[in-house]
């Protein structure tokens, strides 16, 4: 079985940090999403991947990706030259996936569960001609939505419906044989201009091959936005995260709860309450670090608060009495100027400088 990752995309939703970079190479606690999606397909015996990638940001995907051998797995990357949705993504990679088997996983989404058993069941089950994955949500119109019968098949597929059927969301795991690319050939694309992965299931259907679904009763995340990305690295943090320190701490700092620290890294009479994740290489000096947060490589985190934020790599935050629910990315400066002390909450994109001026 092969596999097909969509990382490809503009990822509006997050800018500005992703005017400067792809959106599944955004950070969960110190770690790109995309990441997390490999982890798991790697986890199910999923090891021939190919990865959609868009002309925007594919030589970035490439570069943190690579060939796949520190993954174990072999990448393949096909481009996708426009956003024609789903179904044309996966009618571009038909040369790699010829006619095998295989698993779609779009790259910016995290659950909290491992799909070995959902690929199992699909490669030992000839009659199923696809398996989709969903989760029940309290906002159904925002997503496709399944019907389904008591059986455990998908009756129907339905894209954003003002009216759903059910509860019942896609997740953004698939799994499908090679009568998918039949399928896809005779569907129009829907008003918005893209071919729809539901309308292909939906023609699946009509065309009598069996769906069936898996249902995700644990967490899933949508990475989109600066508040998913915070309460994914929350999430993450609270259920993944185990303490280590391989840095340096003085005899003045106090680490509570689960901490990681990484090589390199150097703490000086400053207090950390975990869940926290601290990168390589970092400098924490008369600092303070609430939980669920997560410092990334060459952070400078000086006489300043950071509470429940991601801070990506390389950035610089000096005299700054209180930091949180901020999304920071690389290589920013956050520093007094001569501002009165107030708690911050930002989103700032890569290579900012950011000055606060007392009144």
């Amino acid at each position: 079985m092969k596999a097909l990752v969509l990382a490809g995309g503009a990822g509006t939703r997050l800018r500005p940090l992703t005017h400067t970079g792809a959106k599944q190479l955004v950070p969960v606690a110190n770690r790109p999403v995309l990441f997390y999606v490999v982890d798991n397909l790697v986890d199910a015996g999923v090891c021939d991947i190919g990865v959609i990638v868009s002309p925007e940001t594919g030589a970035e995907i490439k570069r943190a990706l690579g060939d796949g051998s520190r993954f174990g797995v072999k990448f393949t990357y096909i481009l996708q030259d426009k956003p024609a949705g789903l179904a044309h993504a996966v009618a571009t990679a038909r040369p790699f996936l010829g006619d095998d088997d295989f698993v779609m996983y779009l790259g910016d989404n995290l659950i909290g569960m491992s799909i070995r058993e959902m690929v199992r069941a699909f490669a030992e089950d000839a009659s199923l001609g696809a398996s989709v994955m969903l989760k029940e949500v309290p906002n159904p119109s925002a997503f496709g939505v399944a019907e389904v019968d008591n059986r455990g098949e998908v009756i129907s597929l339905v894209e954003k419906p003002k009216e759903p059927r059910s509860n019942l969301a896609l997740v953004g795991i698939y799994l499908f044989r090679k009568t998918i690319f039949e399928a896809i050939s005779r569907i129009k694309p829907s008003p918005r201009g893209e071919l729809e992965i539901t309308d292909a299931i939906n023609q699946l259907i009509v065309d009598r091959h069996r769906v069936r679904f898996s249902r995700l009763d644990k967490w899933w995340l949508d990475t989109g936005k600066k508040d998913d990305m915070l309460l994914a690295n929350d999430t993450v943090l609270d259920d993944w995260l185990k303490g280590s320190i391989e840095g340096e701490v003085d005899d003045k700092s106090v680490c509570s709860g689960r901490v990681r620290v990484g090589k390199g890294t150097r703490i000086e009479r400053s207090i950390i309450r975990g869940p926290v994740v601290i990168g390589e290489n970092a400098h924490i000096c008369d600092a303070r670090i609430e939980p669920f947060t997560a410092i990334g490589d060459g952070v400078t985190l000086l006489r300043s608060t950071v509470a429940h934020s991601v801070i990506m790599e390389g950035t610089s935050i000096v005299d700054i009495e209180r930091i949180a629910d901020s999304l920071i990315g690389k290589r920013v400066v956050v520093r007094r100027g001569s501002s009165r002390d107030r708690t911050l909450s930002l989103m700032i994109g890569d290579d900012c400088v950011i000055e606060l001026s007392r009144e």
